[in-house]
């Protein structure tokens, strides 16, 4: 798969046929539409195609008018979201900046300069509440007619349910939000996970007699937080169990900086202690054991994480 940032790439394929959106997640409604995509694009002879937005349109308005708490949770990083649409077969995935010049364009500008002249789609795919555009002024029938009249296809796709639930983002980030994992991954079409390249802490692990990987996760707000029993890829074949916290670390730091901190509770002697370091692993957030706590010391710190360590270890499947 390819990925551009922006539109003045000469590797951009010259047609395509294009969905648009956020994915954040990349959700089991997404991958439904991004089946159809693929299927439409290859019966065409073009890629497929995804446009997508960094920031989230939602992070610009909301800090924009200096309320950065409106924007909504994030569910997946850029490297997780451009992951998951690559195992859903998409060949091309644009990734236009949302600033004020992109979110002052108007409808017509969006479709002659980004659709037609920048990407020379073939075939539209959108959402059932699809709007583009300044002000959110373009909606699915003037998308149709400019179709008709550029010679591009429009197609629409209704909202996709699983059990008479309305499959979305916003569902996912409630179900993480209130550590529902097994909804979430029910949402998703699999376990909810975050990936990334390990980090050097402080080692502050090693001396609490728990060594951990740190990930950090970019976004300020993720939508999930607290401690985890998670299943760890990457490190060696096969997955790891482990516990996890994913927050700012209150008891030591609280420095705002979301990190994941991952132990793993059988650790390959092959590695040696530093051989974590750099490696890209996947860290799948399977059950929720309870909120971030802030200790009153550092042994009290060590308590805590010694419970949860054995309430993982209770939870996790044996081997």
């Amino acid at each position: 798969m390819q990925v551009f940032r922006g539109l003045r790439h000469p590797g951009i394929a010259p047609a395509c046929a294009l969905t648009i959106g956020n994915f954040d997640g990349v959700h089991r409604g997404h991958q439904a539409m991004l089946a159809l995509l693929t299927n439409e694009a290859r019966h065409r002879g073009v890629p497929s195609c995804v446009l997508s937005f960094e920031p989230h349109p939602r992070d610009y308005f909301a800090a924009r008018m200096g309320q950065p708490e409106q924007a909504p949770r994030r569910v997946a990083t850029l490297r997780d979201k451009l992951s998951e649409l690559e195992r859903c077969g998409i060949e091309q995935v644009v990734v236009m900046r949302f600033d004020a010049r992109f979110a002052g364009q108007s409808p017509q500008a969006f479709i002659d300069d980004v659709l037609v002249r920048g990407l020379g789609v073939r075939y539209v795919l959108v959402g059932d509440d699809f709007r583009f555009g300044a002000k959110r002024a373009g909606d699915y029938p003037m998308l149709d007619a400019a179709g008709a009249q550029a010679g591009f296809d429009v197609a629409r796709m209704l909202s996709y349910e699983v059990h008479g639930l309305r499959v979305s983002s916003s569902a996912v980030r409630e179900a993480l939000a209130s550590g529902d994992m097994e909804r979430a991954a029910a949402l998703l079409g699999r376990p909810y996970s975050i990936s990334g390249h390990v980090l050097h802490g402080r080692k502050l692990g090693r001396e609490l007699g728990s060594p951990t990987l740190n990930l950090r996760f970019v976004h300020a707000r993720p939508a999930a937080a607290g401690v985890f029993a998670v299943r760890v890829h990457g490190l060696m074949d096969g997955a790891l169990p482990g516990v996890a916290s994913l927050g700012v670390r209150p008891t030591v730091e609280d420095a705002g900086r979301q990190l994941l901190e991952v132990h793993c509770l059988q650790w390959p002697a092959a590695l040696g202690a530093d051989g974590g370091y750099g490696r890209c692993i996947r860290v799948e957030l399977l059950h929720k054991l309870h909120d971030e706590r802030k200790y009153p010391s550092l042994e009290a710190l060590r308590e805590g994480i010694a419970l949860d360590v054995a309430e993982a270890r209770a939870w996790l499947p044996a081997d």
